[in-house]
């Protein structure tokens, strides 16, 4: 599987603990792609349809068609092997909006 950085897929995010978002969703791979090519694990933020447009920690996109935000807050590495079909990738406005997100909450 050819896995590239500001791709969303459908993965399988169960078996949660606490507050993580949990069930079959889009996520969208933040991980360098050199790091994709060669672990067998990629680091990923959750999308939601739950829109909560004060949240600085979240991103508002399209995806499909439809309303969605990325939850920065709720970024997490994940086995290659939970991942579904490609559903395309972040344009280049929305990356640049991400990579400013992580910067933000969690440092250079």
């Amino acid at each position: 599987m050819n896995i590239k950085r500001y791709d969303i897929f459908w993965a399988e995010l169960d078996p949660v603990r606490g507050s993580e978002i949990a069930k079959t969703r889009p996520v969208v791979i933040v991980s360098l792609d050199a790091l994709n090519e060669v672990l067998a694990t990629v680091t990923v933020c959750p999308l939601t349809s739950q829109i909560h447009p004060g949240w600085r920690s979240r991103i508002q996109i399209r995806c499909a068609g439809r309303p969605a935000e990325i939850a920065v807050d709720q970024i997490r590495t994940i086995s290659k092997k939970r991942f579904g079909r490609k559903l395309g990738s972040l344009p280049e406005c929305d990356a640049a909006a991400l990579r400013r997100a992580i910067t933000e909450m969690y440092g250079e």
